[in-house]
């Protein structure tokens, strides 16, 4: 059985694990890639640098929701993050994120964050990326922007660590948009989160772990490793009344072909 993390900070400087055991023992629990996430520009750099080092990772660079105050007060930023996008080679760096909506906190204004969020739409088209995609009590005003910034070039992605309602998930689908899933499912108590997860075709579903956080049961309390992604696949195997190892095969192809790994 092989799968793959499409979003953990393993890069991230407080990571309180060693990087390379923690990649180790993913490969030997079955997790052959990763995919590390970057939240602002220096957490984008050191998930490019690790994408460098190491042969099975790979790098997603964006500003997160929450960043969106400085990014938009900082307009140099704008300069550094497409220095970086365009000196990495294009098959390590594989998508633009996590970049959305965050309205569950208030670390950055919704105006700020609008910008933000055209911007680095604008940087996924212009350099023909993915997006990873961050959207919390924010669809509403997400999809005006996601599909005023498409109207030209669609966009490819995947909505991060989602909960979304029914229609928030029928909304991505129509989109073409990829549904990930994460420990959250393992403890979630929401029963309509857990028929959105039923209802996510597999042909659209990735797995991830958002390492260090949301650990899955039963290892709640503990730092969250991309192995951890292995627990996510039984749960949803056996939530879904299928075979773990269809979930994995399936769910391991989409990654490979929204962000083109190799």
């Amino acid at each position: 059985m092989k799968l793959i993390d499409t979003h953990c900070h393993i890069q991230f400087d407080d990571y309180p694990l060693d990087t390379c055991e923690v990649i180790n023992d993913a490969k030997k629990a079955g997790v052959e890639k990763l995919i590390v996430v970057g939240d602002s520009l220096e957490t984008s750099a050191a998930a490019v640098e690790l994408a460098f080092e190491k042969t099975d990772v790979y790098a997603v660079v964006g500003v997160h929701p929450h960043n969106s105050r400085q990014f938009v007060d900082t307009p140099e930023l704008s300069q550094a993050f497409l220095g970086l996008l365009a000196r990495a080679p294009a098959n390590k760096i594989v998508a633009v994120g996590e970049i959305g909506l965050d309205y569950f906190y208030d670390h950055s204004p919704k105006e700020a964050q609008g910008r933000a969020l055209r911007t680095q739409l604008g940087w996924a088209q212009q350099f023909n990326l993915p997006v990873s995609l961050h959207i919390r009590e924010a669809f509403a005003d997400f999809w005006p922007i996601y599909d005023e910034i498409c109207q030209n070039k669609a966009i490819p992605g995947v909505v991060h660590s989602f909960t979304g309602t029914l229609e928030d998930l029928d909304n991505a689908l129509a989109r073409g948009l990829y549904v990930a899933l994460n420990g959250i499912m393992t403890f979630t108590r929401d029963e309509n989160q857990l028929a959105m997860a039923q209802a996510v075709p597999l042909e659209r579903l990735l797995l991830e772990t958002d390492a260090p956080f949301l650990t899955p049961k039963p290892f709640r309390g503990k730092i969250c490793t991309p192995e951890h992604v292995v627990l996510t696949a039984e749960f949803l195997a056996d939530l879904r009344g299928g075979t773990v190892e269809a979930l994995a095969c399936q769910t391991t192809q989409n990654a490979v072909d929204l962000f083109k790994l190799t």
